[in-house]
């Protein structure tokens, strides 16, 4: 998702006295960081026909469950920019870490959806707090020399295991949901003693809990460099943040951070769901897959993305790729079975450059406060609970299928963003 995308927003001013050579270890570190976010935040779409059908949802109610891990953003987006000036990166990664432990842990013994909610949202609070720590962090491990190319190397991290989550719910639930694990790995036994016969995908709760507490464990005994914040990464006091509320082209840009990140997990959530419903391919398997390969080609489309920025305007580029996503989603939901398997991760490939663009148009937009406005920025991440949860809501009334027309009012909003927007400065390009 957004993790990836924010490592590259934050460039801020140069630091001479910092040393430019990298840090390979922590580069490695937060590395690592980047994919346990991926792994943790963008399995939700795969697991979502698994979860209606385990707990006898409406759409609706399954619309809670992006809904109460993205409100997170909204509620400590802000103040974890603070607490890591206050007490540091380490410290803030250690305990995000430990927060998304406990709702990992709660919802692996205890699977059901009165504590998936809460469970999702404390995960949610531990993401929101690794994404703001780590990207100034990366700043300072990779050098500033180089921290456009450990950007980009981060998203490919990012995406490789938005990639690969599905794959282990995949082997996981084939084997844990025949019965019998003679066979399998040492892994899938040990998981076939603690996971319900009937509830097969709730083994990928047991793997993010160890994967959380070997991360809390590997930060702690992990010596972090000193992090001097840029002037853009620095939170900003409460003032300044409501002198920024007032300014009208924060709030349209927010809006459109809140459209973007709407969009995504609107189409992400529900493709395994639609591909079931509508053409009856399996959502452990075929469904699975094809949410992987939406996040595969959503980081593919980064690359592309940072060819395109270097040959014309990015609000050119914003445009053709809200009008290609706009025609993608329509092809997946009204075309043939065979079609819409593969029109749906191409939206992914489309939506690929949409946040880095807004962002940096944003940034771009205000002279000062950028560590400020990027808070904002981040906060409006809740279009991603909102999105879900109305299609569900939607779903339940007129299908699954006319549900999802909705998502064309956040893609025609971005769209409108192309046109309307004027930074201070717009990107360089050379031609």
């Amino acid at each position: 998702m957004t993790a990836s995308a924010d490592a590259g927003a934050s460039g801020g001013a140069k630091h001479p006295h910092l040393n430019t050579t990298p840090n390979y270890l922590m580069v490695g570190l937060v590395f690592l960081i980047f994919f346990a976010i991926s792994l943790l935040t963008n399995i939700l779409g795969a697991l979502t026909p698994d979860i209606i059908k385990s707990f006898s949802l409406s759409l609706g109610m399954a619309g809670f469950l992006p809904f109460a891990f993205f409100i997170a953003y909204g509620v400590m987006s802000i103040p974890s920019g603070m607490l890591v000036e206050r007490y540091r990166e380490k410290a803030i990664i250690a305990a995000a870490f430990a927060v998304a432990f406990v709702g990992s842990l709660a919802f692996a013994l205890s699977p059901n959806f009165a504590v998936a909610l809460p469970s999702l949202f404390l995960i949610g609070i531990g993401m929101a707090m690794l994404q703001v720590a780590i990207n100034p962090l990366l700043r300072v491990a990779g050098g500033e020399k180089h921290f456009a190319f450990f950007s980009v190397a981060a998203q490919l991290v990012f995406g490789l295991a938005s990639f690969i989550s599905p794959q282990i719910y995949s082997y996981l639930v084939s084997r844990l949901g025949s019965g019998s694990t003679r066979g399998g790995s040492a892994i899938v036994k040990a998981l076939a003693k603690v996971v319900p016969p009937e509830l097969p995908w709730i083994s990928l709760y047991w793997v993010f809990t160890v994967v959380t507490a070997v991360m809390v464990a590997i930060v702690l005994v992990t010596r972090f460099p000193r992090v001097e914040l840029t002037d853009s990464e620095k939170a900003g006091a409460w003032a300044t943040h409501r002198a920024l509320l007032r300014n009208p082209h924060v709030l349209l840009y927010a809006l459109g951070i809140f459209c973007y990140v709407g969009a995504e997990q609107g189409i992400a959530n529900w493709i395994s769901q639609f591909l079931s419903s509508y053409h009856g391919f399996d959502p452990q398997t075929v469904g699975a897959t094809a949410v992987g390969r939406f996040w595969l080609l959503m980081t593919i489309g980064c690359l592309l993305g940072l060819v395109l920025l270097k040959l014309m305007d990015s609000r050119l580029v914003l445009k053709g790729a809200a009008v290609a996503a706009i025609a993608a989603l329509a092809v997946a939901q009204f075309g043939p079975a065979q079609v819409a398997l593969y029109a749906f991760p191409f939206v992914g490939f489309c939506l690929s450059v949409m946040w880095s663009i807004i962002f940096a148009l944003a940034l771009n937009s205000v002279a000062e406060h950028h560590g400020s406005f990027s808070g904002i920025l981040c906060t409006a991440i809740i279009g991603g609970a909102i999105a879900p949860l109305v299609v569900g809501w939607l779903g339940d009334r007129v299908g699954l299928r006319y549900a999802m027309l909705f998502l064309y009012l956040p893609l025609g909003y971005i769209l409108g963003i192309g046109f309307w927007s004027r930074p201070l400065v717009n990107n360089e390009t050379i031609l």
